[in-house]
């Protein structure tokens, strides 16, 4: 854990200094969805605190009216009483998958990235206790499960893509793991993730 520890720490921008309000994929929103301001949310990408490393995604429900059915991060849009995006992940991850603040210890961020449906997304990595309990709220979470870190480090392991939205074609990114589709907003996070961390992609 300490060599990868060291690794994620020199990637991430640190907990004093968090990203600006503009995504690194702001020029391509732009182009999609214009240059208007985008609402703020949070995500919280955990890493398991053991020799596996896992980390932490869920399985939305298909009632949602946003990215229904897709693999993500718990997480979702800052709240007025969200003191900042660090507050707004933790609260986002005890209210989605009961995990309790108590057993996360953040990290630094990731750039912000802007969404499709007009959100900012700061990413907040953090260790999570080994022996966090997980309880699934099943009104937002179908179900929670966990990939090893080591399998987004393998480049096989990434597949590229392009997908037409509004007449523009989009290169995209997704991952597969044991019956799971990790794509969209939660494979572009890790993809800038692994960059981050030096990984040719």
């Amino acid at each position: 854990m300490d060599e990868m520890l060291a690794r994620l720490r020199g990637a991430l921008l640190p907990l004093d200094a968090p990203p600006g309000p503009r995504g690194w994929n702001h020029a391509d929103m732009a182009e999609l969805i214009g240059k208007g301001p985008r609402r703020p949310a949070a995500v919280l990408i955990g890493i398991r605190d053991d020799r596996e490393q896992n980390v932490l995604l869920t399985l939305r429900t298909d009632t949602l009216q946003q990215h229904a059915g897709q693999v993500a991060f718990p997480g979702g849009r800052v709240e007025p009483d969200d003191v900042d995006v660090v507050a707004a992940a933790l609260r986002e991850s005890h209210e989605e998958i009961g995990l309790t603040a108590d057993k996360i210890t953040p990290l630094g961020f990731l750039d912000v990235f802007e969404t499709i449906s007009g959100y900012a997304v700061t990413p907040v990595v953090a260790r999570v206790a080994a022996d966090a309990p997980l309880r699934p709220d099943p009104g937002e979470v179908a179900e929670v499960f966990e990939v090893p870190f080591s399998f987004f480090l393998e480049p096989a392991n990434l597949r590229r893509y392009t997908m037409e939205f509004r007449g523009h074609d989009r290169d995209m990114v997704e991952f597969l793991h044991a019956g799971y589709r990790i794509w969209g907003v939660t494979a572009a996070i890790l993809f800038n993730l692994l960059k981050r961390m030096g990984h040719t992609c």
